[in-house]
This record gives structure tokens, C-alpha cells and sequence, in this order.
């Protein structure tokens, strides 16, 4: 069986691309439906974009790559792709955008914009190996059949979440064929403490807050989640992806607050309160508690000089810590690094030494921030990969 263009992976970015790639398209997948990481996103919801998707929210070796297509294909336009459809949406905070209804909404959008363009789509078809052709790519499946295509997009993802059948696929392709692989490494995950860490985390499991937290230079303000294992939520999850092993990250837990005037404004008030009680009001009760405890913090406010407040402030606002390490591929969102784009076209995606092969969506380096913004880049690469493609096709009539 022969296609215009074959592609492998039928996640975000590989519907994207075979809804601009043209007619004959054929989508293959080792899954049994479709669109799983959209399923399961934003809690079933699918956080499809960012209001504020930009360059500056996506890591990469080279920042500049993701320019082309993020301006070319904006949030704005996926934007107006669901309110074609109908789907109703909602912003929840900080520019995330989820359906009001179920991810699944997407899901249908995009396979109602393949089917209207032409593509076919083949599940259950799990790819044994891709070899070039004299006339193009050949793609052998698993069960030994051989299809062959003029042109192969490779959208296959990373290597997060493996029990959804993630792999790295796509890096052995790209190594494959001459393009070099970066560092690879799970993103927007919780991360893991030792013993003395655990030892105040653990027992504040479920414990919620706004923070602060920041790492070599990156820093955000949202929530921080205590759980069993360490450290989790919105503010963990995004340092994650600036983190490093052995390095040490720094936590606010009382952001944008004077926390020395609150302890002083507490002490004129009342000084019979215990310095306890006066951080309750600051902090979780059960935070609070902890805390105290684990800096021997006893006594009455009254009893309590200025420079032992401010110590017990500074404390508040620079608590440093060290992860061990982080819960890695199986619950991290995205995989950090990829195919080094110094080997793509960023107008087409396609290899600059491989005519006719794409790589596209998480596969490639280049990483967005927790929020909506790594389902942009799949749009904006699937997007810019299919209309390369039609245009392409266009333009020789193959």
C-alpha cells in the first residue's frame, strides 16, 4: 500500500498534521483510540491552550526555533478552530483554556477536520521499523505488513507516561537517520526529598498554598502541593524542567507577604500568643504546626525579639532544599529535550539532511511551561508540518 504521506502517531500534533496534509493521509498508532494524553489532560478537561502562549514559555537549545511556527499558527487560531466546533470553554486562571465539558470534545474536533480533509486513520498498528526507500520511506508494522509513503511525519511523542505506551520511538528515528538526539529527561513532575525533607512533608500530605519557587534563574508563583513522596503542584511541576540533579531549589512559602510586620503587628496585639498561633494565621494550621515544631519554635510572641521574627521570616521566604530526585517518566507530563532542531527546518519541521521526513509535537526540543502551552506547540508544529506538506504536494502533484 502506497500514501502521499504517512504518519506516525495519533497524539496532538499528528492529528494537527494530517488535517492540513491533504488527502491520502494516513495516520497509524499502536493505540486502541486515539488522542489518549488529551483524554487524560487538565483532569479529563484537556487545558488545550495558553491566552499567553510565546516564545519565551518553551525551553529548547536554540530558543529561536519554535518562533516560526507559534507565530504562524497562533493560539488565537486553535482558538478559533474550537469555537467552530462548538465546544464551550473556559479560562481557569493564568491563561489556561479547558473545555467545559470533556477532552473529548477535542479529540472529535480533530478527527472531524482529518476525516473533512482526506485522512485515513489505523489503530492497533504498532510500527516495527521505518526504512528509506529509493521513492520515498517504507513503514513495516509489527504483524510484517509494509506500507509505503512519499513522505513520513514522525509524531510519536516522548518518552512520559510509558503506560500509555510512550517511548523513545521518535529519538531512535531521528538517530536512525543521521539527527542528533539532546539530553532527555522528564518535565513538569513532582519532585522527591530524602528522609529529613520527608519527615515534614510527609505528614502535611494533601497540604495545598501558594508559593514561590525558583531554580537557576526560573521562578513561579503558583501552588505548592505536599504529598507522600515530597513536593508537588503547579510551582513544583514547572521548576521541575529548570532543575537539575544535585541542584537545590529555594521556596517562598509566604509570597508578596511581609511576614516580619504580620509576626510584630500579632506580638503588639496579643504577646501572650505563641509564636505558633501567630504563624496559623499566616500558613495552613497544619503547616504551621509543623513548622514550628521542626524549627523549635516555642514561647510567647512577647518573649520574642525582633531579630529572631525576622530570622523565622527569612526562614519563610528562602526555605532551600535539596529533591533527590523527581517520580521520573511515569508521572511526568512532558519529556524534557528531544531531536535537536538544529537538524529541522522550523518553517516545515522537516529534516534538512532527510528530504520528505517531519518530525513534529514533543518529540522535538523543545519543551513548554505547565498550562496548555505544550499542547500549542503540538498544534503550531502539526500545523506547520501538514500545510509544508500540502503545499509541497501542491506543488509537484505527488
Amino acid at each position: 500500500m502506497h500514501h502521499p504521506t504517512i504518519i506516525l502517531g495519533a497524539g496532538a500534533a499528528g492529528l494537527m498534521a494530517a488535517a492540513h496534509a491533504g488527502p491520502g493521509t494516513l495516520v497509524l498508532d499502536h493505540a486502541k483510540a486515539p488522542g489518549e494524553k488529551i483524554r487524560i489532560s487538565g483532569g479529563g478537561r484537556c487545558n488545550f491552550t495558553n491566552l499567553y502562549a510565546g516564545p519565551e514559555n518553551f525551553l529548547s537549545e536554540n530558543p529561536h526555533f519554535a518562533k516560526s511556527a507559534l507565530a504562524r499558527y497562533t493560539q488565537w487560531d486553535f482558538i478559533d478552530l474550537v469555537a467552530r466546533h462548538g465546544i464551550a470553554y473556559h479560562e481557569k486562571t493564568l491563561g489556561q483554556l479547558f473545555c467545559d465539558g470533556s477532552a473529548k470534545e477535542i479529540i472529535a474536533m480533530l478527527l472531524a477536520e482529518m476525516e473533512a480533509a482526506g485522512a485515513d486513520l489505523r489503530l492497533n498498528a504498532p510500527v516495527a521499523e521505518v526504512t528509506k526507500s529509493p521513492d520515498g520511506f517504507a513503514v513495516i508494522l509489527q504483524s510484517g505488513e509494509r506500507l509505503a509513503c512519499d513522505r513520513l511525519v514522525v509524531a510519536t511523542g516522548g518518552k512520559s507516561i510509558p503506560k500509555m505506551g510512550a517511548t523513545g520511538f521518535a529519538y531512535r528515528v531521528a538517530d536512525q537517520f543521521g539527527l542528533r538526539v539532546t539530553e532527555t529527561r522528564p518535565a513538569l513532575v513532582p519532585l522527591t526529598f530524602g528522609p529529613d525533607v520527608l519527615a515534614l512533608t510527609k505528614p502535611l500530605a494533601g497540604v495545598a498554598l501558594p508559593a514561590r519557587v525558583s531554580c537557576n534563574g526560573a521562578s513561579f508563583d503558583e501552588a505548592l502541593l505536599f504529598t507522600h513522596r515530597g513536593l508537588s503542584g503547579p510551582s513544583i511541576l514547572q521548576i521541575s524542567s529548570y532543575w537539575h540533579e544535585t541542584d537545590s531549589i529555594r521556596v517562598n512559602l509566604l509570597p508578596d507577604r511581609d511576614v516580619l510586620g504580620a509576626l510584630k503587628a500579632a506580638r503588639a496585639e496579643n504577646g501572650r500568643r505563641a509564636v505558633g498561633t501567630a504563624l496559623a494565621e499566616l500558613l495552613p494550621n497544619r503547616l504551621a504546626a509543623a513548622w514550628s515544631e521542626a524549627q523549635g519554635l516555642s514561647g510567647q510572641l512577647a518573649n520574642t525579639p525582633d531579630t529572631q521574627l525576622s530570622g523565622i521570616a527569612d526562614g519563610l521566604a528562602d526555605w532551600e532544599l535539596t529533591p533527590a530526585g523527581s517520580e521520573g517518566y511515569r508521572t511526568a507530563e512532558v519529556t524534557l529535550g528531544g531531536i535537536a532542531t538544529e537538524g529541522l527546518d522550523s518553517r516545515t519541521m522537516q529534516a534538512k539532511t532527510v528530504p520528505g521526513l517531519y518530525f513534529i509535537g514533543e518529540a522535538v526540543d523543545v519543551t513548554g511551561w505547565l498550562g496548555g502551552y505544550n499542547f500549542q506547540w503540538a498544534w503550531s508544529s502539526g500545523w506547520a508540518c501538514g500545510t509544508a506538506i500540502r503545499a509541497a504536494r501542491d506543488n509537484t502533484g505527488a
